[in-house]
């Protein structure tokens, strides 16, 4: 199957902010707000626990220093996020190649007015139930 990412620097399809050793930071295409970038490692892999040590510290020192760079250029502040989401299908908003999110952020942004500020609504309670029976299950 072909990727998407994997296919970037042969095909130039997005323009590059940074091309580094083991990863790369295009534009978001489709992107939610102006300045949303993708932190793509350029080995295909799934999962951070399939990147070599250097790869993940490339990985997450490159996502830092975007994440500065926003907040000092772009906005007050900036969501990193990464979505594991097997169930999925690939579409055009979804690739099945590990990705970070760095997204500019301000107070009541598009994003939060239309999506998050619903949010409130499905957060619950944390019970000691819940916290012995996950702790459990995640050693």
């Amino acid at each position: 199957m072909e990727c998407r990412f994997c296919d970037l620097e042969t095909k130039n399809q997005h323009k590059f902010v940074d091309v580094r050793k083991h990863c790369i930071v295009i534009f978001s295409n489709p992107r939610l707000m102006k300045g949303h970038l993708l932190v793509i490692p350029k080995r295909h892999v799934l999962n951070f626990v399939d990147l070599s040590e250097e790869e993940q510290k490339e990985l997450f020192d490159t996502t830092i220093y975007y994440q500065d760079k926003i907040i000092k250029t772009l906005a007050s502040g900036c969501d990193i996020k990464q979505h594991n989401r097997s169930f999925i299908p690939e579409n055009d908003l979804k690739v099945d190649h590990l990705h970070i999110h760095l997204q500019p952020r301000e107070f009541e942004d598009e994003l939060y007015l239309k999506s998050q500020i619903f949010d409130r609504g499905i957060f619950k309670p944390l019970s000691e139930d819940e916290v012995f029976e996950v702790c459990n299950l995640l050693k």
